[in-house]
């Protein structure tokens, strides 16, 4: 192999990538719209859900009720109606996710319960789930808290009773979904710059003829497809850095591991999305192809591997499918490193399999590439 030759190949590789906008906006902007739109935009958070009341009582009591709701930042009880049409329309509408019906006669001091209407809109399931237990906690704790209250005017108190479970909430104490997210994003960003930028390369330059004009010089095969991918491997690994500065100094998520171990087995995964890359090339004629290529991969891994929906959840034949995605272990790998601080033993299963994937991938890539140059 000869070096000057392979660096002429990397040389006229950049030179391509800086004259080509789109590449520049692929490999520069779309990490950094990434990595704001799913920071700012994406979070399975719930709070604040907008609510309309219905008070018939207009005592003191009610008013203290539908105070704890609003205290408990669950919800914001702000649309008050003067019959239940009002409030129907304000779901039917989507103005509101919640509506409280407090009857008359509201009180807790009358020797039997006081019944009130929660009335959630289930269109949304998660946001239905989270109003529906708030809702019931908020109602217990203010039930709870006023009976303690009338018992301590009597001289009495409430028998100490029951389970008193302690709760601790490792890795995440404040239960941030930026924690969860922001690690994830490492590898969904290297994967999609990656194939996206390989893939497309590689058929435009099938397109415009000069792969064949490369084909016909002395350059070797094997100096090409190195000299050609290793500008890409170069962008991966930059946006790969570029993003972890962001998630660590932007949106403060610390790497709890050893950050150097983290960089080793990003240059490990972002073999396996360049082989991928490689392969969408191989098979597309056409930058159209190699588009419709990259999205029939890009769009299962993201649903698949983890990134936003846990695969616990997922039926046992679709959670086997997302067993053969590399991001699906290279998730785990980060999420290991960033968030639990974990070492090399206890990801080590994840980084044998993604190895493995890697240089299947790379190899079966290879192999085709060179049977295309040859």
């Amino acid at each position: 192999m000869n070096i000057l030759r392979l660096l002429a190949i990397i040389k006229k590789e950049f030179i391509q990538i800086k004259r080509d906008k789109p590449s520049l906006i692929i490999s520069v902007v779309m990490p950094l719209a990434m990595l704001f739109l799913f920071g700012y935009a994406v979070s399975t958070e719930v709070d604040h859900i907008p609510m309309a009341v219905l008070d018939q009582s207009k005592t003191q009591e009610s008013r203290a009720f539908i105070d704890a709701y609003k205290n408990s930042l669950y919800f914001d009880p702000d649309f008050y109606v003067n019959n239940i049409n009002d409030l129907n329309a304000l779901l039917d509408k989507g103005t509101v996710r919640a509506g409280l019906i407090i009857p008359p006669g509201f009180s807790m001091y009358n020797n039997k319960s006081a019944q009130v209407l929660l009335k959630i809109d289930g269109s949304d399931p998660t946001t239905a789930r989270t109003a529906l237990s708030s809702g019931i906690m908020v109602s217990q704790y203010f039930s709870s808290k006023n009976l303690q209250n009338e018992l301590s005017k009597k001289g009495l108190k409430l028998p100490d009773s029951g389970i008193d479970i302690r709760t601790k909430v490792e890795y995440n104490p404040d239960l941030n979904t930026l924690i969860f997210t922001i690690p994830g994003l490492l590898g969904l960003v290297m994967q999609n710059i990656t194939i996206i930028l390989t893939a497309f390369s590689l058929v435009r330059e099938k397109e415009k003829g000069t792969m064949e004009q490369l084909i016909v010089t002395p350059i070797k095969s094997a100096e090409l497809m190195i000299g050609k991918l290793i500008p890409y491997v170069l962008i991966g690994y930059a946006d790969f850095l570029m993003v972890l500065a962001l998630s660590m100094y932007w949106f403060h998520v610390p790497v709890n591991g050893n950050i150097f171990l983290l960089l080793l087995l990003g240059f490990d995964f972002i073999i396996c999305a360049l082989a991928i890359g490689m392969l969408i090339s191989t098979v597309a004629k056409t930058q159209t192809q190699a588009m419709q290529g990259v999205f029939m991969i890009l769009l299962p891994t993201i649903i698949l591997s983890g990134f936003i929906f846990p695969r616990e959840q997922m039926p046992l034949i679709i959670r086997a499918i997302s067993n053969i995605i590399p991001l699906t272990y290279f998730l785990n790998i980060l999420r290991g490193i960033i968030i639990k601080g974990v070492g090399a033993d206890i990801i080590l299963n994840q980084i044998i399999i993604l190895t493995a994937m890697g240089l299947m991938l790379l190899t079966l890539a290879v192999l085709r590439f060179r049977k295309r140059l040859d």
